[in-house]
């Protein structure tokens, strides 16, 4: 936990972990820990949280009831902000739609693939099947917005013996239904980026379209990336 005043929850993507993502540097939240306490966790199986080789537990349903549990002790029974991103974008919107009372304001960053854009489900299995044969693919390119950052592709952070269920978990995973996502009251932001395969642009707008009380900021260039905590401070303070 970081910062001071009203807490912000934050679920970080899949293979990454908070040290992960301090590590790639892409984001400095120090705009929003100005005025509020930053409440970061590790999802089950990565970086510092344990786990087991069982696929279903690392389904963004699954993982939902994980987040939900953190925002009901750090909010203390009271409605928190919360900020998903990639898979905890995923996993915030089944917790949303499941317990919304738990929730105040949204943050979707860099929605993952859904529906029919969601073919790299089949490329998380091929995935898994590699790593247990012990032949894992190299780190994927950076999509071009970031091709200046050299931080981008790094090791996931997670145990290879865990590895192989994860990416099963999340080849099983997909957004709630729309009629699902139509019920989401919560006030939400949603951060896009421009070229990137695995969070398409197409995602965002299809959770613009659905989610009653949505605004999308989509991002062309790195410069504008780096500049959503001053976004998001800016958002959640008003």
């Amino acid at each position: 936990m970081r910062g001071d005043g009203p807490p912000v929850g934050y679920a970080h993507g899949m293979l990454l972990s908070r040290g992960a993502e301090d590590t790639r540097g892409l984001h400095d939240w120090s705009p929003v820990i100005t005025e509020r306490r930053l409440v970061r966790y590790d999802a089950r199986a990565h970086g510092a949280s344990t786990g087991r080789p069982v696929a279903e537990d690392y389904t963004w349903s699954h993982l939902a009831d994980d987040l939900i549990a953190v925002a009901e002790t750090v909010g203390e029974g009271a409605p928190i902000d919360f900020m998903g991103a990639s898979m905890g974008c995923g996993t915030l919107l089944w917790a949303a739609s499941r317990a919304p009372e738990r929730f105040r304001r949204l943050v979707l960053i860099i929605p993952p693939t859904t529906g029919a854009t969601r073919v790299n489900a089949r490329l998380y299995l091929a995935e898994a099947a590699a790593v247990e044969r012990g032949t894992p693919a190299p780190p994927s390119a950076p999509p071009p917005i970031f091709a200046s950052l050299p931080s981008y592709p790094q090791k996931a952070a997670v145990d290879l013996d865990l590895l192989p269920s994860v990416l099963r978990g999340a080849a099983a995973s997909d957004l709630p239904d729309r009629d699902v996502l139509g019920r989401v009251q919560n006030d939400t932001l949603i951060l896009a980026w421009e070229t990137d395969p695995v969070h398409p642009v197409s995602s965002a707008h299809l959770l613009h379209e659905v989610l009653p009380h949505a605004k999308l900021q989509v991002a062309t260039v790195e410069a504008e990336v780096r500049r959503w905590p001053e976004d998001v401070a800016e958002y959640l303070n008003s």
